[in-house]
Formats: structure tokens, sequence, C-alpha cells
């Protein structure tokens, strides 16, 4: 899947991120299922952008979530079975909880760059972030989007001329796009959610009990 910087333009000067039905700027260029599976050293190899992660640095359990900011099943993750991970083993330091971006339409890339612009390199607050974006992914995805985007900017501090530069930074959506690019080809990544826990690749939205029983098993081992 690619992002491109025209379509990202595009929708910004034409639509200012309004909703626009079955529009999507990206592609999928590979069968996830076509190739073996992928290494645990390709999963765990640090991409573009830094690594936004929770929890023990050095746990012997790492889970990596592929997610988009537009996902339904994502966004019900965040909150059903998240606070759950994150209280039994994200904040007892059991486990490491990576976030990675995989946008699957030009409002994604935009809610991830925006989480990334307010957090900078502060991954609680990135976490934070992301989560305000999935509570109220109707009012920006499916409304208007800008105003609830600066928004969502201003009450992190952020003003609107901020929030407006920030997604119209060339630099940053490039890495947004090498490291998804990265996940689909490398990794087979083609769907959100997508976890891996200790480099094991587990498709779609999960329940707290299937993760549960996972960890516990590594944990033993």
């Amino acid at each position: 899947m690619i992002i491109t910087r025209r379509a990202f333009t595009a929708a910004l000067s034409l639509t200012g991120l309004a909703a626009v039905a079955g529009f999507s700027p990206l592609r999928l260029i590979g069968d996830a299922f076509a190739q073996d599976a992928p290494s645990p050293a390709d999963v765990a190899k640090p991409g573009s952008l830094p690594d936004m992660a929770l929890g023990k640095p050095d746990a012997s359990v790492t889970i990596i979530e592929y997610a988009s900011m537009t996902c339904s099943h994502c966004a019900n993750f965040n909150e059903t079975v998240f606070p759950k991970l994150k209280s039994e083993y994200i904040d007892t330091n059991k486990i490491k909880y990576v976030f990675r971006e995989f946008p699957l339409d030009i409002k994604a890339a935009a809610g991830s760059m925006l989480a990334r612009c307010i957090a900078k390199d502060d991954a609680g607050k990135y976490f934070a972030v992301n989560d305000m974006l999935f509570k109220q992914q109707t009012d920006w995805v499916l409304k208007n989007t800008t105003e609830t985007l600066k928004r969502i900017g201003k009450q992190a501090g952020m003003s609107g001329e901020a929030v407006e530069a920030c997604l119209k930074d060339q630099a940053l959506l490039d890495k947004i796009a090498a490291d998804q690019k990265f996940a689909n080809e490398v990794l087979k990544v083609n769907s959100t959610p997508t976890f891996f826990i200790n480099g094991e690749m587990v498709k779609g939205e999960t329940s707290f009990e299937e993760f549960d029983k996972r960890i516990k098993a590594l944990l033993k081992s």
C-alpha cells in the first residue's frame, strides 16, 4: 500500500479532508499470503519513524499493533481490549506494547501525522492522542475532518496553523508511507488491526482472552 503526496495534497486542497465515498489513495501491492511468514528480526526492525512503545523496554513478550486511525475495528479494540491489556500487562511491566501506523486512507494518514506532531518523542502522549482520535473517530472521519483535527490539536496545545503545517509535512508523510510499504511488502500486513506477538502474526480484532492466553504461555516459556 502506498500513500502519495499528490493524492494527499489533492485531498487537502480540494476537499479540506472532507469525506469522499469510496476514495482511497492506497492500493494493495502484494498478496500477504503468497510468501513465507516474516522473520521475527524483520518484525522487530526499526522503521523510518521511531517506535512508540509502552511497558518494559526489555520485556520477554512484545506485542506490535498495526492500525489505521479510520479503522472501526481498531477503534473498538482500543476501547474494549487495549485498556485491559494495559492494566494487566503493560502497566505491570510484563510486556512491551508497540503501536505502528498503517493508514488505509488519506484521513488515517492525517490522523497519524497529527499524533506524531503532537507527541514528538513522548510515547505516553502519543498513545493518549491516538486514544482521543479513536474515541472521536466518527466526528473527524465522517464530519468536518479539518476542523475536528484542529480542535484536537488545540486541546494538545497546537494552534490551527501548526496543525495545518503538520499535515503538509512532506518528510513525515514520506516516513509513514515508507514504513507502511515495508509492513505490506515484507511483513505481509494488508489489513487492520494486525498484531505481532513475539513475531507471530495475529490478524483482525482479537479478544482480551486470546491475548491473555498467548501472553501467559509466552511468559511461562
